[in-house]
């Protein structure tokens, strides 16, 4: 038998011991595996090859990695912010197995310690062949990244590091919730802008701690999940400039530098060795709340950018692999950013499908919203593929069996597949359709309304029956990338003039309206009318089928200024301003009312069991009930939902109706069904007592009722049980 499989042996042995509760020290581990080098005072043997990253060991540490074109590489170990490292270490080639370089080091010191890798290999840049041993490289499975531990400040050492991190959290009971997609409403935030303005009122402002002083709010709105923005590490100062007075940051952070580590900066105190406690904290509370936890993910594209960016770890290690590459080896850019991931090599996807995996092992997280998700779909050439191996692996794979899975179904090289993007029943997308359809029938084109009345009922022209649009239809009326809900009725154009391009950037096909006047103003006619648009969106949004997402703040009117692409602003601008909640007070309410609604009425969400009254899941109507013929012509959409709700024991019936017209309309309402009688429950241009909403659902004498120019109301058939026990 040879030496190593000797030392195959003696681990089997360890493991068996381990499980028959048998205690090693850590000299008796190291005596088992009997280390067979030692290199500049350092005792070194074979790794365990299948442990990607820096991996503790009682001991010593596994530090395995793979290049396919390296001839060699070399371990390089740092005190803590030191500039040199105290020691460096080659793999031996005997350790090599296949690609893979596994080795363990004994003795080391993980409080103080940092590393990162040098390789060696061929230079040819017109194959895309970038090897440089002078090159230091970051673990592309570094656990956690040193050196920007204060936000907004450059990289202490000049290079990027890993840290070995102990995994030791103790999730106690806490368990994957599995809430349905029907059953979701997803709540977009950013980390840092969520509570970093002093009006928030925490004590760890713009961190992940941040958010679980806010855990009870959140819980109090209703929502089911929390979509973070990246949270991956990344160099908030890599395009550090100053436009107009202001400090301009990467603060979105769709540029990726470690896809295994949390943004250190996010977490409130220094975690050396510990990174990622304050977000298995944040995530822990939320779940206690019921509250998901989905990671916007970012594997379209890396920070290293195209020939001029740096060489952070992937050019490094396999640029001709990692990246999409043109004949000449420049880099095809799909992404907007420079540079676009060759997705679909199957070293790429095992790459991706380890990174998934480990948040959902390692932090325990619920889903996964992949930007600019149409890249995935991409071959080597960068052209689309019918069937993309990594869409369908991450579909099919085990471990994230029960993870929700949202795509961004574009990319900025014009492929559009909304509607379209293969999901092996598993996908979900961000329906931007819905974003667009919606937003046009509200402000008042109510030639919109055929398209709009889609949206409302499911897109099912676009999702058909085989994948219902509640599963996969993610609908959104604003977002991140894009003008708030307040300033969707305050702005008829951008005003990016901060972000220092002169206004160029940011989307220009916003459909918005500022009802009268641009920008801030105190006329009570106008702001009157603003908050009735966002009545009118947020009750549409919550009484369409799909998943509603929402954007953090614009459940109390929170304003960018009129600022729809704040991707660069670390500031007033994108920080959330908490003042809003206690000014727009009322309109928060109806907000959390309407989020509160939907939860209540699963008809609007799902199809039940079929009526008892023998009324279809969905139907559609105008102004007349007996008219389901929705044309380029009709001023008034009504949609009914209807099925039988076992847990109240009777049929749930909402009815939807929209006058985005200018002028009130009266509508007729279809006969309540026996033993039942229409309650308003919401009327977004208020009733007599200017109230918009009703915790009991206010009978109806007649079955007219006038919607007012620019309204929306929704009744339910009552049977006399009272609303908030239904």
């Amino acid at each position: 038998m040879s030496e190593y499989r000797r030392h195959r042996k003696s681990k089997k042995l360890i493991d068996a011991e381990k499980r028959q509760g048998v205690e090693l020290k850590e000299d008796e581990y190291e005596r088992q595996f009997l280390p067979l080098d030692e290199v500049n005072g350092y005792k070194i043997r074979p790794g365990l090859s299948n442990l990607y990253g820096a991996t503790m060991l009682p001991g010593g540490i596994n530090f395995t990695i793979y290049s396919n074109g390296a001839t060699s590489i070399t371990l390089l170990l740092y005190h803590r912010n030191d500039k040199e490292p105290f020691v460096t270490i080659p793999f031996p080639e005997s350790y090599k197995i296949g690609k893979v370089y596994s080795m363990i080091v004994f003795g080391l010191d993980i409080e103080n310690l940092e590393y990162c890798y040098s390789v060696d290999g061929p230079w040819d840049p017109d194959k895309g062949l970038l090897f440089n041993k002078d090159n230091l490289l970051l673990d592309p499975f570094a656990k956690a990244v040193s050196g920007q531990r204060i936000w907004g400040e450059n990289l202490t050492s000049g290079t990027y590091r890993a840290r070995v991190v102990r995994q030791n959290f103790a999730w106690d009971d806490v368990t994957s919730l599995g809430t349905p997609m029907c059953d979701s409403i997803i709540y977009e935030l950013h980390v840092r802008g969520f509570t970093m303005d002093e009006s928030s009122g925490v004590k760890c402002r713009g961190t992940f701690e941040g958010i679980t002083e806010k855990a009870d709010y959140l819980e109090a709105l209703g929502i089911t999940a929390v979509e973070l923005m990246p949270i991956f590490e990344f160099d908030e100062t890599r395009d550090m400039r100053v436009a107009n007075g202001r400090i301009l940051l990467d603060y979105w952070g769709y540029n990726t530098t470690a896809f295994f580590a949390p943004n250190t900066s996010y977490s409130y105190e220094a975690e050396h060795n510990k990174e990622g406690v304050g977000l298995k904290h944040m995530i822990k509370e939320l779940k206690k709340r019921k509250i998901e936890v989905i990671l916007d993910v970012v594997f379209n594209h890396t920070a290293e950018g195209n020939e001029y960016g740096p060489f952070i770890s992937f050019k490094g290690f396999d640029n001709n692999i990692y990246y999409l590459l043109t004949p000449d080896g420049k880099y095809y850019n799909f992404s907007g950013c420079g540079n676009t991931m060759n997705c679909n090599h199957p070293m790429v996807q095992e790459y991706i499908v380890s990174c998934l995996r480990y948040w959902v092992e390692e932090y325990r997280v619920d889903g996964f919203r992949f930007d600019l998700a149409s890249i995935l779909g991409r071959d080597q050439d960068g052209a689309p593929m019918e069937r993309p191996p990594l869409i369908q692996r991450i579909a099919y794979d085990p471990v994230l069996g029960n993870v929700k899975l949202i795509a961004e179904a574009w990319d900025a090289g014009g492929m559009y597949q909304v509607g379209n993007f293969p999901s092996w029943k598993r996908w979900a997308e961000w329906n931007g359709k819905y974003r667009d359809d919606i937003r046009s029938y509200l402000k008042g084109d109510i030639w919109a309304a055929p398209e709009a009345v889609k949206r409302i009922t499911g897109s099912m022209d676009m999702y058909g029956e085989s994948y219902m649009g509640y599963e996969s239809s993610v609908n959104f009326i604003n977002c991140h990338d894009g003008f708030t809900l307040y300033d969707l009725y305050a702005y008829n154009n951008k005003h990016n003039e901060d972000n220092g391009w002169n206004n160029t950037d940011g989307a220009n096909d916003n459909r918005s309206w500022n009802c009268g006047y641009e920008g801030d103003t105190d006329n009570p006619d106008v702001l009157g009318l603003r908050f009735r648009m966002m009545r009118n969106a947020i009750t549409v949004l919550m009484c369409s089928r799909g998943t509603p997402m929402i954007y953090a703040g614009d459940e109390f009117g929170n304003t960018q200024y009129g600022n729809n692409n704040a991707y660069c602003q670390d500031n007033e601008i994108s920080w959330l301003n908490w003042d809003f909640l206690k000014k727009n007070r009322e309109f928060y309410l109806f907000y959390k009312y309407m989020v509160q609604f939907r939860r209540k009425h699963a008809a609007i969400r799902k199809d039940l069991e079929s009526a008892k009254s023998g009324l279809p899941f969905v139907s559609v109507h105008t102004e007349n009930p007996d008219n389901g013929n929705i044309t380029k012509d009709s001023r008034v959409i009504c949609v009914r939902f209807a099925g039988f709700d076992e847990k109240k024991g009777h049929d749930d019936i909402v009815y939807l109706a929209i006058n985005a017209y200018w002028e009130d309309i009266q509508i007729m309402l279809p006969n309540p069904p026996n033993g039942a009688y229409w309650g308003l429950c919401v009327d977004t241009g208020g009733d007599e007592d200017g109230k918009f909403y009703f915790n009991r659902p206010k009978p109806l004498t007649w079955r007219n009722k006038t919607l007012k120019a620019r309204s929306v109301s929704v009744f339910i058939a009552s049977y006399g049980v009272e609303y908030g026990n239904q």
